[in-house]
This record gives structure tokens, C-alpha cells and sequence, in this order.
């Protein structure tokens, strides 16, 4: 006999504990915080389920047993007692278990005693500790967050009313969050004055925003750049706009042709971090930062564990845009031995095997200490090298950061500028217009072409006082990376 299932509405936490179950296997343990969502998963399997926790003792259906049974001893007792199928869902057994014997002893007999006659028992902990005279008796599973399915049955039973559309919209702001997470989310939206639905993502995402930054190395980066904001770097737009349709498509399409990412790496403030907002804008999904300084500095745990939880993290908040600023210097191949090589092991096989809704975006400044393996084609869709702007990438980036701010840039003669920017980067562009805004406000007066030129005569670009570190850049860059400018530097 097998658990009784609707294909189409189970969701990834229920198929994987009903396949369990079908195979037979009488001791689960369950790693999650969750204990209510683990009840309504065990509820959807078809059988009677028992609850024991060491505050209650040992109930079905909200109601004790006669006689009542308190002790993890006597819970334990009455599993092997029981005839007929039946699951019990052991809520605190982790501390009985580090404490005594005699109950792993009995935790074994309860095993001999379930085996192959139907009866099933779940341990729910949201630490792990798995004795060592049972531990290959039992399976371990990891409970990841809800996926969408189980999310929009979450969401179904707040509001009925919803059409499957909107269910699904919200199930997908939602994902990452467990479902007490989600609960609070709607309730706050609600709370805000806007009904379940896409006025209310706004809201929704602002409790996405809480999980994330308690971890301490995830940000979550709000934007509003599109790429209109961008100056220049027209391959890499063009490239982008192609992909957006392509990710957009993810769920009907080959996984080998779903886009994984993008590096780009070049000289600094030639708009790398500008652009990564952008991306994230443009495909209309949220944008998260990966702090490596954070997970290397060991206040959250060994890096190389934190790391990982973090991808994995990041995989349940998908479809998402995960941005590592500065690569270089946190994934390096140097010491293969230790914790950053095994860090950079990790991350190659997981930017091939990621889930499909992850698109990551890499920003390098230090290209050449980026290893071959990190470059060749099959981890980042692409590797662009973003260079000094070109003079028509100039005057881009001028009219971009004068309109901003509320300039006209049309009455300017910019082009008269360019004789003193050769080798500007964009934010010694942007610097120049704010020093000349500044200028004109301290004086109570508009911004003239005479404190743009003012100014630019006097600024020293990088790529004077950087030369050989610049000329370097690009001599590694010129065979292992397209240019994110289609013309090549005058």
C-alpha cells in the first residue's frame, strides 16, 4: 500500500516525505524550525498522525490520549503498542535522546517495531543531533522552505476569493520564506491598506528584505536603475536584452540555454555595480548581494559552511539576481588545500548545477587574479571586459547624470568638455557634475558650461595615475573577454 497522492498539488516537502514512507522506512528525522508546517504536511499523507512534545505529551487530534502519556519513555511505548498504520510526530525527542540511554535504546526497539507494518515516526528538531547507535537507522532530511505549490495552498487558505493568477504571483514573491514568514508578510501588506494581489509585492518583498539582512551576509539591494541609466556598454546591453527573453522562458526550455549568469570585470568605476542593478531591473526580479568580506570574517561560522548555506539560501529566494561584487577576492583558487579553494571548488559546481530561476552577476576589478577555470565558458554565459568610455560613451554618461539631477543638458555644449576627459571613467564623470551642482547651489545660482570645464581642468583621472595597472588590465582582458563597447578605444 502506498499514500494516497494528487500528482498535480503536491508540493516538493510532500512528495519527498510520502517517498519515504512508500519505501518503507520507519524513522524520519526532520530538520526544521517549522514544526506547525510539518503537522500539515503530515496531515495530507492519508493516515492517523500522533503528536509528543515534552510540554504536552502525546495527543491526536489536539486531544491527550486515555490514558495520558507524558514521558518520551512511555510515547515511545505506546508506538510499539500500537496496532494499525499510523504516523507519530515526535516534536522534542533531540533532547531525550542526548540525555539518555535508555530512550535511544528504545528509539532502536521502536524501529524493529515499525518496520514493514505501516507505522511511520517523524523526528522534528530545528537542530540536528542524531545519535550514533541509530543513526543508520534513520533517514535525515533537511527541510528547505516552501515551494510554490505549497505556497499557494498556504495562500488559497488565507483568501479563498483569489484567482489562481494572482495566487501565483504572490506565491512567487513569497518564495524563501517559510509559512509563518509568509503569513506575517500578508498580514502586513493587509495592514498597509492593499488587498492580496500586485499592489501588495511591494509590501511582501519588505519582509523578503527582513530574512535576508538579519543573515548579516546577504543584502538585499533595492534599485530602480534601468538600463537607459547606463551609459555606453552597448554589447552588454544588447546581450541582456536577448537574455532577458531567454530567462523569461526558463520553465519551457532547455536547462542548457537557460542563462546562469554574467561576468563582468574591468576597470573600476567604469559602471560594473551600475550595471548589475540594472540587470536586476531589467529582468524585473529582486537583486541580493553576497557580502564575502562578512562570511570570511567568522562571526557567522566556519566561511565555508556559511558559504554554501548562503547559495542554497539564495537558490530557495530564486528567481532572484545574486550579485557577487569584487570575486577576486573571495573566490580564489590560491590555496587549494584550504578553506577558499575548497570555497571555489564549491562554487564552480554550483554555478553548473544551480536551480534555473538564479541568474548570477559577478563584478571583478583585479581581473588577473581570476583562474582559468573561473573564465572558461560553461560557469558565466558570458565574460564582458568593461573598459574607459569612449568620448560618444562620455558625453552618454554626461547628459545621463545632468538629467538626473535635473539639469538640461541640452543646453550644453558638451562635446567642448571632451578635450579635458580623455580617459575619464563614468564616476569621474558623475563626480564632475556633482562638484560643478555643488558649486553652483553654494553660490545660489544654475550650473554653467564654465564649472563643468572648471573643474574637469583640474581633475586627474585614474587613468593617468593607474596607467601601467590599466595597460595590465587590458592586455589580460584583450583574449579572455568580449568588450562591453562595440568600438575599440581611439
Amino acid at each position: 500500500m502506498t499514500v494516497a497522492v494528487q500528482p498535480h498539488t503536491e508540493s516538493r516537502a510532500a512528495r519527498t516525505l510520502r517517498e519515504l514512507f512508500d519505501s518503507g522506512r520507519p524513522l524520519v528525522y526532520l530538520r526544521s524550525p517549522e514544526e506547525q508546517r510539518i503537522a500539515r504536511l503530515l496531515r495530507t499523507m492519508g493516515m492517523p498522525v500522533y503528536t509528543w512534545s515534552l510540554t504536552d505529551g502525546l495527543r491526536r487530534d489536539n486531544q491527550p490520549t486515555e490514558p495520558a502519556i507524558q514521558s518520551a519513555r512511555a510515547a515511545l511505548d505506546f508506538i510499539i503498542a500500537h496496532q494499525g498504520e499510523a504516523i507519530f510526530h515526535l516534536q522534542d525527542l533531540h533532547e531525550p535522546l542526548r540525555e539518555s540511554a535508555e530512550i535511544r535504546r528504545r528509539l532502536r526497539d521502536v524501529y524493529h517495531a515499525c518496520l514493514r507494518r505501516r507505522k511511520f515516526v517523524v523526528i522534528s528538531s530545528p537542530v540536528r543531533f542524531i545519535p550514533e547507535e541509530i543513526e543508520r537507522s534513520l533517514a535525515f532530511l533537511e527541510l528547505r522552505p516552501p515551494d510554490l505549490v505549497e505556497l499557494s495552498g498556504f495562500i488559497r487558505e488565507s483568501d479563498p476569493s483569489l484567482d489562481d493568477p494572482t495566487v501565483h504571483l504572490v506565491a512567487a514573491a513569497l518564495r524563501g520564506l517559510t509559512l509563518d514568514e509568509a503569513g506575517y508578510a500578508l498580514q502586513r501588506a493587509a495592514a498597509s491598506g492593499h488587498p492580496i494581489g500586485p499592489d501588495a509585492i511591494p509590501a511582501l518583498l519588505e519582509e523578503k528584505k527582513l530574512l535576508i539582512n538579519r543573515t548579516g551576509y546577504i543584502e538585499f539591494i533595492p534599485h530602480g536603475t534601468g538600463l537607459d541609466e547606463v551609459g555606453g556598454l552597448q554589447n552588454l546591453k544588447t546581450w541582456l536584452l536577448e537574455r532577458r527573453k531567454l530567462f523569461q522562458m526558463r520553465d519551457n526550455i532547455s536547462e542548457e540555454i537557460v542563462p546562469k549568469g554574467v561576468l563582468m570585470m574591468g576597470i573600476p568605476g567604469c559602471g560594473k555595480s551600475l550595471t548589475v542593478k540594472a540587470v536586476a531591473s531589467h529582468f524585473q526580479l529582486p537583486l541580493y548581494r553576497l557580502d564575502m568580506i562578512e562570511i570570511f570574517s567568522g562571526r557567522h561560522g566556519k566561511p565555508e559552511g556559511v558559504f554554501v548555506q548562503a547559495c542554497k539560501m539564495m537558490e530557495d529566494m530564486a528567481p532572484a539576481v545574486l550579485w557577487f561584487d569584487e570575486i577576486e577576492m573571495a573566490v580564489t583558487a590560491t590555496e587549494t588545500g584550504g578553506e577558499q579553494g575548497r570555497i571555489f571548488a564549491f562554487f564552480l559546481t554550483w554555478m553548473q548545477e544551480k536551480t534555473r530561476g538564479l541568474f548570477v552577476a559577478a563584478t571583478a576589478n583585479r581581473i588577473d587574479l581570476l583562474p582559468a577555470e573561473m573564465i572558461r565558458k560553461g560557469r558565466f554565459d558570458e565574460v564582458f571586459f568593461v573598459d574607459i568610455p569612449i568620448p560618444e560613451e562620455q558625453l552618454e554618461i554626461f547628459k545621463i547624470h545632468l538629467n538626473r539631477r535635473a539639469v538640461d543638458s541640452s543646453k550644453f555644449q558638451l562635446d567642448q568638455l571632451l578635450q579635458f576627459t580623455v580617459g575619464w571613467t563614468g564616476a569621474e564623470i558623475e563626480q564632475c557634475v556633482v562638484s560643478a551642482i555643488t558649486r553652483a547651489r553654494l553660490e545660489d545660482r544654475t550650473v554653467t558650461q564654465r564649472d563643468l570645464i572648471s573643474i574637469a581642468a583640474k581633475q586627474v583621472p585614474l587613468s593617468r595615475t593607474m596607467k601601467e595597472q590599466i595597460s595590465h588590465i587590458r592586455s589580460w582582458a584583450f583574449e579572455r573577454a568580449i568588450r562591453a563597447t562595440p568600438a575599440p578605444r581611439q
